[in-house]
Order: structure tokens, then sequence, then C-alpha cells
């Protein structure tokens, strides 16, 4: 068994723990940015780990996330950017999320091609984490069970 599967495995033994139904998380990228493999690997990493995910695709504007975020209840948003278009479309989907007035409703993490100033800046925003390329899937799936299973969202 591969230590990916293994991972998976640990990290399925909580999602939606405590609850009728798995945490959905939403996974995104926003703006031009077209390098999806590794939001679709996440994606994927999460459905093994027991949550629910919904994949919007690549090329998203700020407010369609956040209305699917809405549309689907979702407990979670991650956002992906390899293109170093982060700042500016991350900042833009936590704006868009305080002008609908859900922003600290969702819990919110990122990863990708991000610099570490940028990565400090993001979790000032509200951000619980923001993963480099290659962090591991079980990493990412403790994390995010713990963060929702403390109810905690975005900090600002």
């Amino acid at each position: 068994m591969t230590d990916r599967m293994k991972g998976i495995q640990q990290a399925q033994a909580g999602a939606g723990s405590g609850m009728n139904s798995p945490y959905r998380v939403l996974v995104a990228k926003v703006g031009l940015d077209g390098h999806d493999r590794g939001a679709k690997v996440i994606a994927q990493g999460l459905k093994d780990a027991g949550f629910e995910v919904i994949y919007t695709g690549i090329r998203q504007r700020p407010q369609d996330v956040v209305r699917a975020c809405v549309e689907e209840d979702v407990h979670a948003m991650g956002l992906s950017s390899l293109s170093g278009g982060h700042m500016a479309n991350f900042t833009s989907v936590v704006a868009e999320m305080k002008k609908q007035k859900i922003f600290g409703s969702i819990a919110l993490f990122g990863g990708g091609v991000i610099p570490p100033d940028d990565r400090k800046k993001l979790l000032k925003l509200g951000f619980f984490e923001v993963y480099a390329p290659g962090a591991s899937l079980q990493t990412i799936v403790t994390d995010l069970k713990t963060t929702l299973s403390r109810g905690r969202k975005s900090s600002k």
C-alpha cells in the first residue's frame, strides 16, 4: 500500500465525523490559470478521504465561485493558483464573499506556487492554510478535518 493510500485511509476515519453527512468542499481555479492538475489531485484526494467535493473547473470568476459555495452549501473552499495571479484572484474571492456576507462562514485554504511573503498575506486575509506544491494529501486532509471539526472558519 502506498503512503498516499495509507494517509487517505487514516483521514477517512474522521471526514465529516460527528455529522450525518460528509463535509462539503468546493475546489476552484479562479482567473485565467489553466493549470488544473494540482486542483484535480486535491479534489480526488479529498473525495478519497470521505469529503464531498465540488470542482468548478478552470477559469472561473470570483462571483461564480462564491455563488457555487452558496448554492452547494459548502463548509470549505480551496483555491489553486499556479500562474502568479493568486493575490489578485484570491483577494477578489474574499471581497466577493464579504459582499455576499458569507465571509467567515466557509473555511478557506489555498495552494499552488505562492511565495512565502504572499502566503503570510493570505493567512492574514483569512485563509487557514496555503499549501506549496508537493504538500501531502494526508496533511491537507488532516488540517481540513481539524479546522472544520473546530468550527473554525476564516479568521477575519
